[in-house]
């Protein structure tokens, strides 16, 4: 594997941040360098929210993301705000559901997930983040679907623990996704 950073951005809410964080603790499960970054507005429900995620072989430098490999874009201003930043060949995940526009570049690979109407379709309104994240998994070179059970189970505290299924699910959902 090589370096991949991944920035993840919407609004609160919309769990930007526990995406982010699955990633990370996806990467230090399989014993790879990790950076993660969290950053959101004022207002944890309803303001803007990113995540700088980094995951490598070797040590990460900087936490800081000014040209990702990858975006996952889960609002039009998040996508309108990085959409240019993403390098030559990089992945641009839109959720669709919640995102009319397309992308207007040809020089990367765009996948269009409609995460927000797949969650409330599958009783699941809270977890389009990790249909996302499923899907990203699934078509990224450099990562893996591999070990996710194991991530959700350990990620997502006791208190919750009807949540770990339904972290499952949206990620099966997301991996399954054509």
């Amino acid at each position: 594997m090589k370096t991949t950073q991944i920035l993840i951005a919407g609004f609160g809410g919309q769990g930007i941040l526990f995406a982010g964080k699955f990633l990370a603790y996806k990467g230090l499960l399989e014993e790879q360098q990790v950076s993660w970054l969290p950053s959101y507005g004022p207002e944890m429900r309803g303001g803007t929210a990113n995540c700088n995620v980094i995951l490598s072989d070797t040590p990460v430098g900087s936490p800081i993301i000014t040209a990702p490999d990858v975006l996952i874009a889960m609002n039009l201003p998040s996508l309108q705000k990085y959409v240019d930043t993403v390098v030559p060949g990089g992945q641009i995940y839109v959720d669709s559901a919640l995102i009319d526009e397309k992308v207007a570049r040809t020089d990367v690979e765009v996948f269009y997930i409609p995460a927000t109407q797949m969650a409330k379709d599958n009783g699941i309104a809270t977890l389009a983040n990790m249909i996302i994240v499923g899907h990203l998994l699934q078509n990224n070179p450099e990562l893996s679907f591999e070990g996710t059970d194991t991530v959700v189970e350990k990620l997502v505290p006791p208190k919750k623990a009807a949540l770990v299924e339904l972290n499952k699910k949206a990620l099966t959902l997301g991996k399954e996704y054509k």
